[in-house]
């Protein structure tokens, strides 16, 4: 079995959780804290980021896209109707670029920010940073998750899936950062009803299970969170 040293509110873990769950493997998780840079996390990750993941032969796999093209080579390849890669290298450039949206630009604009000062800061000592929340970086990160929320909205409501006919690691990108948000009741979903309808059925399916068990210890999650019909 392999090992993914991950947060429960960080997306892009939240991504690489879902690619397993699609491709029916068990993974063994380590809740790792990003900001207190243990010394035998930072051996298999200088850059102290998440996620990492412990591979096969102990192999350190590190970042979510790294990691999702690994299992797209070791796995998905071999999935036929079930790869999150279509075959087709336009589709293929498209989900690309959603990734990269999502697990970049939504979360450096938006999801991070709220994390951290909702739900990292707190439990944060305050030498690494912890503390009182912005209460300004929350409004921006407010601000800037309208037009996230209005461009997924566009997306859901013109496809079939975020990057064209099929499920694809767009879809799964787009929930590992928007079920963050969820999580934390930043989302007012009847104002983006095609994402929403969007939502419920990546909600719904059985990969994301495991992510709707997801507790943080002192932030209970909004209390439609675990609700497949909301």
């Amino acid at each position: 079995m392999l090992t993914l040293f991950h947060h429960p509110l960080v997306a892009s873990c939240r991504f690489v959780r879902l690619v397993f769950g699609e491709f029916g493997e068990e993974l063994a998780l380590i809740e790792e804290k990003p900001w207190v840079r243990r010394k035998e996390f930072l051996s298999l990750n200088p850059a102290g980021s998440l996620p990492v993941l412990l591979a096969e032969g102990d192999a350190a796999i590190v970042g979510a896209t790294v990691i999702a093209e690994y299992l797209d080579e070791t796995r998905g390849a071999i999935k036929r109707e079930r790869r999150l890669f279509a075959e087709n290298p336009f589709a293929r450039a498209e989900a690309r670029r959603l990734v990269d949206w999502y697990l970049g630009k939504t979360d450096a604009e938006v999801t991070k920010h709220l994390a951290r000062e909702r739900a990292f800061k707190p439990m944060m000592p305050r030498e690494q940073g912890g503390g009182s929340p912005d209460a300004q970086a929350i409004r921006v990160a407010r601000a800037n998750l309208k037009p996230h929320m209005k461009y997924t909205n566009w997306l859901a409501g013109t496809r079939d899936w975020l990057a064209g006919e099929t499920l694809s690691y767009a879809d799964l990108a787009a929930a590992g950062s928007l079920s963050v948000l969820d999580y934390l009741g930043e989302i007012d979903w009847s104002d983006y009803p095609a994402a929403r309808d969007w939502y419920v059925r990546i909600k719904s399916r059985p990969s994301f299970r495991p992510l709707l068990a997801d507790r943080v210890s002192g932030l209970p999650p909004v209390s439609h969170y675990a609700d497949l019909d909301f």
